[in-house]
C-alpha cells in the first residue's frame, strides 16, 4: 500500500510546479494541506499524500498515477492541467492495451514530470 508520493522540481520552478498542482489536482477533491515555503508542498484530500519537492533534480522526471472515482474526474483534471500550464501527454480515453476499462489521461507538469490520472470502473 503507498502512503505517499514525490515529485521533484528545481527551485527555480518550485513555485509554478505548486500551483499548476492547486489547479490540475483541484477535481480530485486534492488541495494543499502542508508547506515548507520554497522547499516542499504536501496535497491530498484529508492528509498530504502527494508532495512536491524542491529537489533540484528535472533531468530525471517521474511518473506517478492517481486514481480517479469516475471517468469525468480524469476529464476534468486533464482538462485543469492543461489550462493550468501543463502540457499534454494523453487526452482522457481508454487504453484498451492495458484493459478494456482503463480510461486515462496524461500531462507533463511544469518539471517534466508524467502525471496520470485513471479510473478503472466501466462508463
Amino acid at each position: 500500500m503507498i502512503d505517499h508520493a514525490v515529485v521533484g522540481t528545481t527551485p527555480a520552478l518550485f513555485a509554478t510546479t505548486v500551483k499548476f498542482y492547486e489547479k490540475a489536482l483541484a477535481p480530485l477533491a486534492y488541495k494543499k494541506i502542508s508547506e515548507m515555503p520554497d522547499k516542499a508542498c504536501g496535497f491530498g484530500s484529508a492528509a498530504p499524500d502527494f508532495w512536491v519537492f524542491a529537489n533540484g533534480q528535472s533531468d530525471t522526471p517521474s511518473h506517478v498515477a492517481l486514481r480517479a472515482e469516475d471517468r469525468e474526474a480524469v476529464s476534468k483534471f486533464h482538462e485543469a492541467a492543461v489550462e493550468a500550464g501543463g502540457k499534454d501527454n494523453g487526452e482522457p480515453g481508454v487504453r484498451q492495451h492495458i484493459h478494456p476499462n482503463y480510461f486515462a489521461a496524461f500531462v507533463h507538469d511544469p518539471a517534466g514530470n508524467n502525471v496520470e490520472v485513471v479510473c478503472h470502473n466501466a462508463e
